[in-house]
């Protein structure tokens, strides 16, 4: 295998991410292309409309990332990109142009987990030799909401999982009902700054039971019972707004930091990485940074940037599994259903 430079391709949802990652030098080149406006329009992701964009948008973004590392196509080594879990169009408009680069370039190329991009992603910024295992990872998204036991690269146990909806999904559901453009999270939060502490009170969902898994559903209709109350008396003004944003994430974050101190007194960690979208929300990285200094743990987390689905995450996890990539994988596979605990750790480690 040439010196090892990884192409990371990352299409599992609305977000075209493509990165390039040295293992001698680390993150060489990113960029990433947002469908926001594309799907601001539906309220929501149009898989359809995903795919098509995703097709557009990854080559001329490879060239981007290679004329910005000032590398040639012949430089890659590797050709990672995400195989699941995720919409099916996206996984395979990637898939398709990762597996026909890595053919031109007579490379191999390799199917990457999305969520272990999430995880690792945590320790882009690190040498993995000095990452201290093992610890808790939450990784909440628009998709995904689980607690997870991380022994090692690889050796996923889950603790905890949403039984329906998860986290970023009803943060985006809430803002819809209050009628505020997609995605919501970043809005809510925004509003959350101007509401009140003690008009609401919304549920802390499944806390009172015992266990990490998570439920979401019985918030978002607690939420929309609320909002309908003053739409029907033509009093959904602003500071209501902000005060049903504020009681939203209130309960939000509180049911995910208890969640999350379960797992570190189930496991007896005193270490908690927390990734996905939901992980840039600030109030949730403070709340989650305080429970963790009163239990003498640590918080560690992506750069903002790298909190969101990115090509960065896909291109690291890919080197770190080179050693599972065959130039006998030839085929568009993809798994839009895919749990962490299907994976093993990689064959032989880190490649060089």
């Amino acid at each position: 295998m040439r010196r090892m430079i990884v192409l990371g391709i990352e299409t599992s949802c609305d977000d075209t991410g493509i990165a390039l990652y040295c293992a001698k030098n680390g993150l060489l080149a990113h960029t990433l292309f947002s469908q926001v406006d594309t799907h601001r329009l539906y309220g929501g992701v149009v898989p359809e409309l995903a795919a098509r964009d995703h097709t557009r948008k990854v080559i001329p973004l490879v060239d981007a990332v290679l004329s910005q590392a000032g590398i040639k196509g012949s430089d890659v080594g590797l050709v990672a990109y995400t195989r699941g879990p995720g919409l099916a169009g996206a996984l395979l408009a990637g898939a398709a142009v990762a597996r026909s680069l890595a053919f031109g370039w007579r490379v191999p190329a390799l199917g990457v987990h999305h969520m272990e991009g999430h995880l690792l992603a945590a320790l882009l910024d690190a040498d993995i030799d000095e990452v201290e295992f093992p610890f808790v990872a939450l990784l909440v998204s628009g998709g995904h909401t689980q607690l997870v036991d991380v022994r090692g690269v690889g050796d996923y146990r889950i603790l905890g999982k949403t039984l329906d909806d998860a986290v970023g999904e009803a943060f985006d559901k809430t803002a819809k009902m209050l009628g505020l453009e997609y995605p919501g999270g970043p809005i809510i939060e925004r509003l959350a700054k101007q509401g009140s502490s003690t008009r609401y009170k919304f549920p802390r969902p499944m806390t009172d039971r015992p266990g990490c898994d998570f439920s979401f559903s019985g918030l978002k209709t607690f939420a929309l019972n609320t909002v309908l109350r003053w739409k029907e008396s033509n009093l959904l003004d602003e500071q209501t707004i902000a005060d049903v944003a504020f009681a939203f994430q209130n309960a939000a974050v509180e049911t995910l930091t208890i969640k999350c101190k379960r797992a570190l007194e189930k496991t007896g960690y005193q270490r908690l990485i927390i990734a996905g979208g939901v992980g840039a929300n600030e109030t949730l990285r403070s709340r989650l940074g305080e429970m963790a200094t009163d239990r003498g743990a640590k918080l560690l987390y992506p750069r903002m940037e790298f909190c969101t689905d990115n090509g960065a995450m896909i291109a690291y996890a890919g080197y770190l599994r080179a050693s599972e990539a065959t130039a006998a994988k030839q085929g568009f596979d993809m798994q839009p259903r895919w749990s962490m605990e299907e994976l093993a750790p990689p064959v032989t480690g880190q490649a060089s």
